[in-house]
């Protein structure tokens, strides 16, 4: 009896199946979007409006590369980005902080605020061909892109429209901001925006950079870094006739060097302390009048650092003392290790783990283990599965992303856009940052920090917890500024490359507009 009722009812929807179907449109139109009986959600609309603009988001990386504008000449990129900020429809400030090409945009109102933050500079000397494995600059000599900082830019524009989008949609509260700073590999952004307030009402930030992988971890990620020039003024003489006249400021700068080393048993150690000598006199026979070192001081954690660095301030001063010189400090960047939130980690990580990796073609894998045999590592290709989510290790480089870590509940994505095991800051890094390769990856980064920042505006519970991890995690140690009293950004730093090497690097830019839709 109860077969042949369970027989019927199958022939039953079979027969009717179609209008079933019909019925089922019907409902998924007249319900409101975003209920559970429509597939239709904000994360879904994000998705669409990426990858509708997977296109879009190739062209922002590829003109910010071709620009190759290295920390406080990105003139023509944050240019670039303002006219594509506003073409989306967010409203754009260039300028902000006392930094010239610092790009801050935002769209919405009122609360959550939630910031999407990254950089767009690029290195010295790292003009390379993109997709030429042999050493290839397009301008030898010339600032280029051997880190991705350019798909990272696009990364952040695409995510900031797909959420943009799903807001308008689904007529969500709140507003985003998106915050793609100048200078970051000399850690000279991130410390003034945070220093003049522009982050004080952002409830949360979601950063971004380029990997080989699809990631985010939490915990304290690297060092807290202080930078600055010391310059050593002096007399000069004939090092021969007369040098008993002459003031040598080279000696100052030895005497320093010499001081740091003897003091280097006396330090923790975590510290890393480094320099080069930017200034050290003419020829011989002239005794020098000008001596410069720059100096990067790293450690642990901020209070460590600033430690450190006082102690180099004084064996500066020591060093002018005996050498009769003056001395000269300027602040050529700071930052906090980077401490990214749990609470904003184990969502990010639900997201990765839902877009999942790309689809690579087997010419993109072909091309990688090339790449990988040129350089002498292991030839694996490109990274296939999604890495879980883990404490980190912290360790020793630094990024000024940290200054906001330490204001602001922060979490991080890494996205799949470079070649297992090719290292950033090297020529061979910047082969792929416009290749298909990077531009897939782009897309798998933009959708998984759209989906985060829709978590964030729109879970009062993750925040609330973001913000509990935030309170526990800065509880031993209160942030303060590692900036000296005063400071203000070089503005004239890597001004004398750009205006070398632009009149080249200018006809290999691209003329493309990117128009997201």
């Amino acid at each position: 009896m109860h077969r042949r009722r369970a027989i019927c009812a199958s022939r039953l929807v079979r027969k009717f199946f179609p209008a079933f179907l019909s019925l089922g449109a019907i409902f998924a139109l007249i319900l409101p979007a975003g209920t559970a009986e429509s597939p239709v959600d904000p994360k879904r609309v994000a998705f669409e409006a990426v990858d509708r603009n997977a296109a879009q988001i190739a062209i922002v990386s590829d003109v910010l590369y071709y620009f190759g504008e290295p920390g406080m000449q990105e003139h023509e990129s944050a240019k670039f980005l303002k006219g594509t900020l506003e073409q989306i429809g967010f409203k754009v400030e260039v300028g902000g902080a006392g930094l010239p090409s610092n790009v801050w945009a935002k769209w919405g109102s009122g609360k959550p605020v939630i910031a999407i933050a990254t950089e767009m500079d690029s290195l010295p000397e790292g003009s390379q061909t993109p997709g030429s494995i042999p050493r290839k600059p397009l301008v030898e000599g010339a600032p280029g892109h051997m880190e991705g900082h350019n798909v990272m830019a696009a990364v952040a524009v695409g995510a900031a429209h797909a959420v943009k989008k799903a807001m308008e949609q689904f007529k969500l509260p709140g507003t985003v901001v998106v915050s793609i700073a100048p200078a970051e590999e000399q850690l000279m952004s991130r410390p003034y925006l945070v220093r003049d307030g522009y982050f004080k009402d952002v409830d949360a930030a979601i950063i971004t950079h380029i990997a080989d992988g699809s990631a985010t971890g939490y915990g304290l990620q690297n060092y807290a870094l202080i930078g600055a020039k010391f310059t050593f003024k002096g007399r000069t003489a004939h090092g021969g006739v007369n040098p008993w006249d002459g003031i040598d400021a080279v000696d100052a700068v030895e005497l320093m060097d010499i001081g740091f080393d003897k003091l280097r048993e006396h330090l923790r150690p975590t510290y890393r302390g480094h320099r080069t000598i930017t200034i050290g006199g003419v020829q011989p026979n002239i005794i020098p009048d000008l001596g410069q070192i720059w100096w990067f001081i790293r450690d642990a954690n901020g209070p460590w650092a600033k430690e450190n660095f006082d102690k180099l301030v004084n064996i500066g001063r020591g060093a002018a003392l005996m050498t009769g010189t003056t001395m000269e400090m300027e602040p050529f960047g700071a930052a906090w290790p980077t401490f990214a939130n749990k609470s904003i980690a184990e969502a990010v990580q639900k997201n990765i783990e839902m877009v999942g990796m790309p689809a690579w073609s087997d010419e993109e894998v072909k091309f990688a283990k090339e790449l990988q045999k040129s350089m002498g590592i292991k030839e694996q290709g490109l990274a296939t599965k999604v890495l879980p989510l883990r404490a980190v290790t912290q360790n020793t480089s630094s990024n000024d992303i940290g200054d906001i870590s330490w204001n602001v509940p922060t979490g991080t994505v890494r996205f799949p856009s470079a070649v297992l095991g090719v290292q950033a800051h090297h020529w061979t890094a910047g082969i792929t940052p416009t290749m298909s390769l990077a531009h897939k990856g782009a897309v798998v980064g933009a959708k998984v920090m759209a989906a985060s920042v829709l978590d964030l505006l729109t879970s009062p519970e993750l925040r609330a917890a973001a913000k509990k991890q935030f309170e526990e995690d800065t509880k031993e140690i209160k942030y303060f500024s590692l900036l000296p009293p005063g400071a203000k950004p070089p503005l004239d730093l890597n001004k004398e490359m750009m205006d070398k090497y632009r009149p080249a690097m200018r006809k290999y830019y691209l003329t493309k507009q990117a128009e997201f839709k």
